[in-house]
């Protein structure tokens, strides 16, 4: 039996990541899972890895934390891969792609964004089938052993939950790039009962902060990164 909190997305967001970890721990709760995108964004992505390796169990890769690891001639991306160690480099390579476990007799997969890659966006207005795709085995999960009833995902900055007839969906937001309310979001998964169940929390943080230490350092695409913390606007529309 056990409590597990679901984080994702903090884009080096180190202000509201802190914020998130100290109201677990104010809950008791000592598992902490992660679904990616650790970097990019926010401006102290090489601090957030140093808080998720300190708290979190079993941490996996996004897409953010895929590309930053290819060679670019954009200077966007190489300001955020220039303040990466040799160590973080090392880290975000060695990430696995997905989590399964069993929780109360039930198959629980957490991923990114979908089996098939940290790439394939599918958001809660897509297709039924879209949606129900998130259910099959793949070549990065293996397809050996039943579908999972329960899939929890990140990528898209926005929680949701939908109950199918043969699952539960679960999206657990963002930590550090919220987009559907500016307050950071996670996930706990309680299985302390004989079935599992979830809640969303958000917590509040110092946004003003934040964008401080971001302007303090002249992050670029800064004015992007406002309109995202200060009022949920998505960069790219």
């Amino acid at each position: 039996m056990t409590k597990i909190a679901i984080i994702s997305d903090i884009h080096g967001n180190k202000t509201a990541l802190e914020a998130v970890l100290e109201d677990i721990k104010a809950r008791g709760i000592e598992r902490i899972f992660c679904l990616g995108d650790l970097i990019g964004k926010g401006p102290q992505g090489s601090e957030c890895i140093q808080l998720v390796r300190e708290h979190c169990e079993r941490v996996i890769r996004g897409n953010w934390d895929v590309f930053i690891q290819d060679p670019t001639d954009s200077d966007f991306l190489n300001w955020y891969k220039e303040r990466l160690s040799v160590e973080d480099f090392r880290f975000l390579s060695e990430l696995d792609f997905h989590i399964d476990l069993d929780l109360n007799g039930e198959k629980i997969r957490m991923f990114h964004a979908s089996p098939r890659s940290e790439f394939e966006r599918i958001l809660p207005w897509h297709s039924i089938e879209k949606r129900y795709s998130l259910f099959e085995n793949s070549d990065h999960t293996g397809y050996s052993g039943e579908e999972p009833q329960t899939v929890f995902y990140g990528d898209i900055h926005t929680t949701f939950l939908q109950t199918y007839p043969h699952g539960i969906l679960c999206n657990v937001g963002s930590v550090g790039n919220s987009l559907d309310l500016t307050s950071a979001s996670y996930a706990i998964l309680d299985g302390t009962q004989p079935t599992n169940s979830i809640q969303f929390v958000r917590v509040e943080y110092d946004q003003e902060r934040e964008l401080e230490i971001a302007r303090s350092l002249n992050m670029p695409g800064f004015d992007q990164y406002y309109g995202e913390i200060m009022y949920a606007k998505y960069r790219n529309g």
